[in-house]
């Protein structure tokens, strides 16, 4: 029988990268499937922090075994910001996630306004969870490293992709391909971790 795992997450573009990363025989479900759990508050200083928080939450909620992240860009010009606070850096409540990434991203360039591109180095930061509903089971983490642009720039990926450049590849990480991306990514990265963990976990039941 297969194993169920819940990712705490309703973000279509991170349930896609996990699931086709880990390549698991297993039946994955989002939080999509569970209308009836109420959201476990991120409140953490930390990337680990709210990921411990989000994998153990949902998983007692659930009783599934969960994998949580937290991820985000942290640009070292506006001293570590927006970090934790990625989601939701400008400060407004949108339902649609589209506008809301523009508005993100729209804070952190008017933010860097005039600053040389020497000095807008950032990165991506992704730290994984996967708890059961009694421990934590295994955490990763994964990094990216670029700078930040002047402009959107390309029309893949999601949240602040467009504005991240990637100095190997001269291009934004929305404009490469899926497969790409996640070669290079933070989450990529991270997933990369945990997937032999995983592998060692499903193996001893």
């Amino acid at each position: 029988m297969k194993r169920e795992i819940l990712i705490a997450t309703g973000n279509p573009g991170k349930i896609a990268e996990i699931t086709s990363m880990l390549d698991a025989d297993i039946d994955w479900v989002s939080l999509s499937d569970f209308s009836d759990v109420g959201e476990v508050r991120e409140d953490g200083k930390t990337f680990a922090e709210n990921a411990r928080t989000k994998a153990l939450g949902y998983a007692k909620a659930t009783g599934l075994w969960t994998i949580a992240d937290d991820s985000g860009l942290a640009v070292d010009a506006l001293g570590g910001e927006p970090g934790v606070k990625s989601a939701r850096f400008s400060g407004e409540k949108e339902a649609d996630r589209v506008m809301l990434d523009h508005k993100n991203m729209a804070k952190v360039l008017k933010l860097l306004e005039g600053v040389p591109r020497v000095k807008r180095t950032a990165r991506f930061v992704c730290h994984l969870c996967l708890a059961s509903p009694a421990k934590i089971l295994a955490e990763t983490e994964g990094t990216l490293e670029g700078f930040i642009g002047e402009e959107e720039i390309g029309a893949n990926g999601f949240g602040y992709d467009p504005i991240f450049f990637v100095p190997d590849l001269n291009k934004t990480v929305a404009q490469l391909s899926r497969d790409q991306k996640n070669a290079i990514s933070h989450r990529g990265n991270a997933i990369r971790k945990l997937k032999p963990l995983l592998e060692k976990l499903l193996s001893t039941g």
